[in-house]
């Protein structure tokens, strides 16, 4: 059965409430009405549609990642360099920050700690970065010329995405101390590696010899 103009409107309303309310106060402090509120609609809307508070976060969080694991398959895909792709997607995690997103990952994984139930959507959230980065990684590293045995695909996604996380959790408690260093740190190992597999680059150092 094809969904109502009226119940998308007001669906939408709500998880664009619940998006905002979430990024502003915590979903602890969110209650139904204030919800529904903020959405514009009846808080009985609330539990008709979603059957849940919960249920809601979840598919605001969804829809949210949606968004962004989008865009990260987009830039991946395009025709450049990988290690200008990795500095657009570190532009990204800052621009990710402001818009809100970080605190929500990090709000609803706080919140499935105690929902066993919420767990499995949650962890599926990471999937859909994870789905993004496994092969975009698989070809930079080959491109880089790193050792695949040595530095598998599968262990330099875990890396970055733990890295990453680590980064959004302090930065949003206030702390961004050696953050800038170690992406510098990084970016040099890349303009490192770029050089070394650029063909032009041997060759220049070869006839400096």
């Amino acid at each position: 059965m094809a969904t109502s103009p009226a119940r998308r409107d007001a669906t939408e309303a709500l998880l664009d409430a619940a998006e905002a309310l979430l990024v502003e106060v915590g979903y602890a402090a969110i209650t139904v009405r204030k919800l529904a509120d903020r959405a514009g609609v009846n808080h009985g809307l609330v539990h008709y549609y979603f059957g849940s508070m919960e249920e809601v976060f979840l598919q605001t969080l969804e829809r949210f990642t949606a968004r962004l694991t989008e865009r990260q398959a987009k830039l991946y895909a395009a025709e450049v360099p990988f290690a200008d792709k990795w500095r657009t997607a570190m532009e990204y995690l800052k621009a990710d920050f402001d818009s809100g997103y970080q605190k929500v990952w990090f709000e609803l994984q706080a919140m499935a700690w105690n929902h066993e139930e919420m767990r499995d959507r949650v962890a599926a959230v990471l999937g859909l970065w994870l789905d993004v980065l496994h092969p975009a990684f698989d070809v930079g590293l080959a491109e880089l010329g790193v050792d695949r045995e040595r530095f598998p695909t599968a262990a330099v996604v875990a890396l970055v995405t733990t890295f990453n996380q680590g980064v959004m959790l302090e930065h949003l408690s206030g702390v961004t101390t050696g953050h800038d260093e170690l992406l510098a740190m990084i970016d040099g190992w890349l303009t490192e590696r770029e050089d070394a597999a650029d063909p032009r680059t041997r060759e220049a150092d070869h006839e400096g010899t």
